[in-house]
């Protein structure tokens, strides 16, 4: 399929249309048909509603397909002293201290390969004022982690955030340059 996504369409916590929770529910239906009776993938809803009810700073960008929606990305900026990704023990360049937590970055099968991850992403970080961006990857994804690498994340540990959960590799990126070398 030729891309024609030309759209992209920022969000924010306070401004979310009638329909938002849906569109990003379908979003993932689709990427993850395959996976939807996994007990994690259920739960998908209520991570849209925790990162887009009640963290603060919540901000998404979809992109669409004429008036298609075909992939987002989300996240939010983490309190200070909340940053879950210290439990690593890596410790970033003196002056990094604020982090933005990338939670989502998914497109729908029929729209990969097509830079539109990239695009979703570099538009959900342009305009952060945070130090640090952070993302998780399933350790068992090693494409998704070299593809995070080339977009200037480094890989800092890993971690296991809920029982059912994948174990994921934490991945943080310096949002005004290099937060140093560690990759375990």
């Amino acid at each position: 399929m030729e891309s024609s996504v030309t759209d992209l369409r920022h969000f924010q916590h306070g401004d979310l249309p009638e329909g938002f929770r849906q569109i990003l529910i379908d979003v993932h239906a689709d990427a993850y048909a395959d996976q939807l009776d996994d007990p994690f993938h259920q739960r998908f809803a209520w991570f849209v509603d925790h990162w887009s009810g009640i963290m603060d700073g919540f901000s998404c960008v979809v992109a669409y397909d004429v008036d298609e929606p075909v992939g987002f990305a989300y996240g939010a900026p983490l309190a200070p002293g909340r940053e879950w990704w210290r439990s690593t023990g890596f410790e970033p360049k003196d002056g990094c201290s604020s982090t933005y937590a990338v939670s989502e970055v998914m497109v729908r099968p029929g729209w990969r390969k097509q830079g539109i991850a990239d695009r979703l992403h570099e538009a959900l970080l342009k305009e952060r004022t945070e130090d640090l961006a952070v993302l998780l990857v399933d350790v068992t994804h090693s494409k998704v982690q070299a593809l995070y690498e080339t977009w200037g994340y480094d890989r800092v540990g890993e971690q296991q955030p809920f029982a059912d959960s994948p174990v994921y590799a934490v991945m943080l990126k310096g949002l005004r340059g290099r937060v140093g070398n560690r990759n375990p």
